[in-house]
């Protein structure tokens, strides 16, 4: 990996008590994009000669997937308007929830409580209003630049350890870079990474009876990165601009399930240590990392698989609605 000219964790400020980027980008407007920033004109150039044989890879999942939403989440209702005799049909979806399906986590989703604390603020990303923060400054921009996929799912049978797709199997941090090593693939400054684990693939080759019990919140298990600040410092010394995954939380799920329930306990009692055991807290309002999940990898996992290239063109672009809190990533990996 090629040494960044970035601060380490290490050497971020503190605020609440916690390292921040909220100031290391200080152009204007930086504080709304965070992590993105690093996608600069001259990396854009340079991801778009990643495209040699003109191969799409869209990332979005069917909308009505999972079915029923996960999260306690509602499911929407598509109401075509007119009937066979209308000249035109609209579409009305009643109900949506954007985070429903594959989705970003915009910087408005999760606040965290020691930076509020300590800055008398909101707690989210920059210090920035709750209503300022919003999908359409991420659409306005746009999101494009190198994308690198770890395929974790696949490294992990080949070195005889299968995730466990219906349990909180932690991914550690060091295990992303050993799967890239293995890939041979450069991670670089400003990259868009993308981990697959392979539980989409899971997931639609599951009973209507288990996806029923998956729907219920406490029921929910699901592989994903290890929570906890390990996980935050290892993501943000890479440097990258992004972080979109094809599980539903990118870290394990439930929160503190790789952890003991006396730690469980202590923290809920204490929302100010909610990082140690989800680790969203830390890398969207203090790190702005942006965060994807469920993302659809797998064509395109099978097609790197193939050619041995884990790298292409990158493109996203989020709904231009006005202080949104996430959105579905419309993305594109073209090789």
């Amino acid at each position: 990996m090629v040494k960044s000219t970035l601060p380490q964790y290490s050497e971020l400020p503190l605020r609440g008590g916690l390292p921040s980027s909220w100031d290391v980008w200080t152009s204007p407007g930086a504080r709304y994009f965070g992590c993105l920033n690093l996608l600069t004109p001259e990396r854009v150039a340079a991801a778009a000669q990643l495209v040699q044989r003109g191969a799409v890879f869209a990332m979005n999942w069917n909308m009505r997937e999972p079915n029923p939403p996960l999260f306690g989440r509602q499911g929407f209702e598509h109401e075509v308007t007119g009937d066979e005799r209308a000249t035109s049909h609209d579409d009305v979806l009643h109900g949506w929830n954007t985070q429903s399906s594959s989705q970003w986590d915009g910087f408005r989703h999760i606040r965290n409580f020691a930076a509020q604390a300590d800055e008398e603020g909101t707690g989210h990303y920059g210090g920035v209003p709750d209503e300022e923060h919003g999908m359409h400054h991420w659409a306005q921009r746009g999101i494009a630049g190198r994308a690198v996929l770890a395929d974790v799912g696949r490294w992990r049978i080949k070195i005889g350890k299968p995730l466990q797709y219906d349990t909180a199997d932690p991914i550690e941090p060091h295990e992303l870079l050993e799967c890239l090593e293995d890939q041979g693939t450069e991670l670089r400054e400003g990259d868009i990474l993308l981990m697959r684990t392979g539980w989409m693939q899971w997931y639609t080759q599951q009973s209507e009876e288990t996806r029923a019990r998956l729907a219920q919140p406490r029921d929910l298990a699901t592989p994903g990165l290890r929570s906890g600040e390990a996980t935050a410092e290892a993501l943000w010394n890479m440097h990258i601009a992004a972080l979109g995954a094809d599980n539903p939380a990118v870290e394990a799920w439930p929160p503190g399930a790789n952890s003991t329930p006396e730690h469980q306990a202590e923290v809920r009692a204490d929302k100010r240590r909610m990082h140690e055991i989800f680790t969203h807290t830390l890398i969207l309002p203090m790190l702005g990392l942006p965060l994807g999940e469920m993302f659809d990898l797998d064509a395109l996992a099978d097609d790197c698989a193939r050619d041995g290239r884990y790298e292409g063109f990158f493109t996203s672009a989020p709904l231009n609605l006005p202080s949104g809190v996430a959105s579905p990533p419309n993305a594109l990996v073209i090789k």
